[in-house]
């Protein structure tokens, strides 16, 4: 057991077993990644209701569907909305060109739509399990290096002819650091968690329910 007076927040780190160590490092990982993809998460879903709300706006003011189509087909990088439109009236004007009957040139479309749907939601909901991941793992991670920290620091009193505080504290101080670092590495990563997904289902239902709206104005047209 290591004994010293220094009780600094980086003396108990440098000091701490290797097992503990080791699962400092482990989390301090687990942070950094939740972190990057925190950020990263953060500026898609803006762009993408950004976007969503760009192109509802310049939808609904009307116009000739080929030209939108036109415009959202050259873009290289459109919104989610962008690409269930032109995936839905790329296969609503090829089934008409080919003369299909109205059934099966809308159910095609819808079908189209529905797949490039899938694709957003999928690329929305992209790094998520992972935050829950670290979320719910990460405070047992840190745990398990408090217990192994506790249970090194007994094991040290158990040379010592009589224990006194001085003597137990550093021990359980750089036990329950790792708890620490798990717990900052689970908060930050359950409220993205909870966050995110709530912003993703706001998106999937804005999605939805342009499909079924566009879905209509084809059936109109057809």
């Amino acid at each position: 057991m290591n004994v010293h007076p220094d009780l600094s927040f980086l003396s108990l780190i440098v000091t701490a077993s290797v097992v503990v160590q080791g699962i400092l490092i482990l989390l301090a990982i687990a942070s950094m990644w939740s972190w990057w993809h925190i950020f990263q998460k953060m500026f898609q879903l803006k762009r993408a209701v950004r976007d969503a709300d760009t192109f509802e706006e310049s939808f609904w003011k009307g116009g000739d569907l080929n030209e939108m189509f036109q415009r959202a087909s050259q873009a290289r990088i459109g919104s989610g909305l962008e690409h269930i439109f032109s995936a839905g009236f790329r296969e609503f004007s090829k089934h008409r060109r080919q003369g299909s009957s109205s059934l099966i040139t809308l159910d095609s479309a819808r079908r189209a739509m529905r797949a490039a749907y899938q694709r957003e939601v999928d690329a929305l909901d992209a790094h998520l399990a992972g935050l829950a991941t670290v979320g719910s793992v990460s405070p047992y991670v840190g745990l398990f290096g408090t217990v192994w920290g506790i249970m090194n620091a007994f094991r040290g009193l158990a040379n010592v002819s009589q224990a006194t505080l001085a003597q137990v504290a550093p021990g359980i101080a750089e036990a329950l650091i790792a708890t620490a670092i798990g717990l900052f590495a689970a908060i930050p990563a359950v409220v993205a968690y909870n966050r995110f997904t709530h912003d993703v289902d706001r998106l999937a239902t804005r999605y939805e329910t342009f499909i079924e709206e566009f879905s209509n104005i084809l059936q109109r047209q057809g």
